[in-house]
């Protein structure tokens, strides 16, 4: 029987099973396996992907989406792969489409890298801000910050999930509710017996990635990062809103080193609901 084009190829829902082949097409990319990370994404949201005839993925993408079940305030979109021998052939394309048109009127974001960029804005995307990953060995110093900061209990978490649909702007349950699982750290902070902000720290191959990162204000947000890489050996990486000039400037200072600035896109809304002077970092960029 002869080959089917690429065009002909289904796009199929992706579940648990594919885990390894997802981490294959990361790996075929050059990007890292990842696979806590993928887990965490097709458990939490929904997976895209195309079969190779041959084995593996042609491509693949998550969505996860936000507020309530049926009819999500926001969705957003990451890990979008093209396996490397079907790249320039607009599959990506393809997939992508697929995603828009699946999602109706639900507004779209996704954290675009230089490279795929164009492909977006060609979608109908729109840079609405910037995120700089920075990665390296944290050094503490300075003064002893003023800031209260402990491990979160599960007595935390009604008072998380308040916090967090405040700040980012839609209920994300199905997201915070697996955090005390997915990372190796989940930790708040307080004032006056009142929660003012949380961080995490999920282990991601050799670093540990702090997200989400929300915060009442600078000062807060240092003292959690701060908390965090007290409990770690591994290197920190995290993705900070360039408008958190501060906080980057700090980070910098204690070791932090930029590696890349990725475009935040959005489609069918013009901002980002919640409040930005207190959204610091994500979970993860795949995942808004």
């Amino acid at each position: 029987m002869p080959t089917p084009s690429l065009a002909e190829l289904p796009i199929r829902r992706l579940t648990l099973r594919d885990l390894t082949a997802c981490a294959d097409l990361s790996e075929n990319r050059g990007w890292p396996r990842e696979e806590h990370k993928w887990s965490f994404l097709l458990t939490a949201g929904r997976g895209y992907g195309i079969d190779d005839p041959q084995g593996g993925l042609v491509a693949a993408c998550v969505v996860t989406e936000y507020g309530p079940q049926g009819r999500p305030a926001l969705a957003a979109i990451g890990m979008v792969l093209v396996a490397e021998q079907h790249a320039r052939q607009g599959i990506g394309r393809r997939l992508m489409r697929h995603v828009i048109s699946s999602m109706g009127i639900t507004p779209l974001t996704l954290h675009a890298t230089p490279y795929g960029r164009p492909l977006y804005e060609e979608l109908g995307f729109k840079v609405t801000g910037q995120a700089e990953m920075l990665l390296g060995h944290f050094t503490a110093g300075g003064p002893e910050s003023r800031v209260a900061t402990r491990a979160a209990t599960a007595e935390d978490l009604p008072t998380i999930l308040r916090l967090d649909e405040e700040v980012f702007g839609a209920d994300r349950t199905h997201i915070i509710t697996r955090l005390p699982a997915f990372a190796d750290q989940l930790c708040v902070a307080e004032e006056d017996g009142r929660l003012i902000g949380y961080a995490a720290a999920w282990p991601n191959m050799h670093t540990h990635v702090v997200g989400p990162l929300i915060a009442r204000d600078t000062e807060t947000a240092q003292a959690l990062i701060t908390t965090l890489a007290a409990h770690t050996d591994r290197p920190l990486r995290t993705d900070i809103d360039v408008r958190h000039t501060e906080l980057l400037a700090w980070a910098k200072e204690r070791g932090l080193a930029s590696v890349v600035f990725n475009s935040v896109m959005t489609y069918g809304i013009t901002e980002l609901p919640g409040d930005g002077s207190r959204r610091f970092a994500p979970v993860t960029v795949a995942a808004g």
